[in-house]
């Protein structure tokens, strides 16, 4: 049997949920970045991180074909799913039927920027047994982040020094209030094996759905989320804009 590691995960596998479908952007995870599609730049980013295998979760062939010329690994998952969260817990199924691998690090398809020490930062937490779901959050320093509703807060106590703290709320407004710092949260989790099927097997939340973050429903569940303090918000694609800003970053 293999030994627990740093982490307190015996075998972690790093799942990137893709799809072609996107409003703001379409065919995102096939955008070129300097002669390589964006999701190719995520699962080198993943690799790069060196914490188990890497495998993308895909909705469409065409993310399939980029990333086995690439070397890397993809399997088809319905297109139809509503989450990330639920299209890697398919991809799971398919490439660990035995149940090897046991903490799920789910990786966003449109990070290509993403540092590999972020992806290590999310297992941290996992060293207490009694964490479910691991994710990461960076203190916000502007008014604009403070104010914005599409920047999710993550609600926990860090004390002075502190790193991991228990989340006991998201949310899209200013909480809490008072003197204190304020978190951004970043959507990258760490799930053991045993709480990703019990997420996704769960109807929605009643705050899920008034705050339209999915991760309230393992809140609403009793589920454990501890929250890792990282330095910066990895560079999310969405717009235009965006493609052009990780273009800059990732210059030659």
């Amino acid at each position: 049997m293999a030994q627990p590691t740093a982490s307190g995960a015996r075998r972690p596998i790093v799942m990137i949920p893709a799809r072609l479908a996107s409003t703001r952007l379409p065919n995102k995870p096939l955008a070129d970045i300097h002669g390589a599609p964006m999701i190719v730049h995520v699962w080198r980013r993943a690799m790069e991180a060196d914490v188990g295998p890497v495998v993308v979760a895909a909705a469409e062939a065409e993310i399939i074909d980029v990333v086995v010329a690439a070397g890397g690994r993809a399997v088809l998952t319905d297109p139809a799913h509503a989450s990330g969260s639920d299209r890697i817990h398919e991809a799971l199924q398919q490439v660990d039927p035995d149940g090897v691998h046991d903490v799920v690090v789910n990786v966003q398809g449109d990070l290509p920027t993403l540092a590999p020490s972020v992806v290590r930062a999310a297992l941290e937490p996992m060293v207490d047994a009694a964490v479910d779901i691991a994710t990461l959050a960076a203190e916000i320093r502007t008014d604009y982040e403070r104010a914005a509703s599409q920047v999710v807060k993550a609600v926990a106590g860090f004390a002075p020094g502190q790193t991991i703290a228990r989340a006991l709320y998201f949310s899209r407004t200013q909480v809490p209030t008072g003197e204190g710092a304020l978190y951004h949260h970043i959507g990258l989790y760490a799930y053991r094996r045993a709480a990703l099927q019990r997420f996704v097997a769960l109807p929605p939340g009643v705050l899920e759905q008034r705050e339209k973050l999915e991760q309230l429903r393992a809140l609403e569940a009793g589920m454990r989320i501890d929250v890792r303090l990282v330095d910066t918000v990895p560079l999310g694609v969405d717009t235009p804009d965006d493609l052009e800003e990780a273009r800059r970053r990732l210059a030659p």
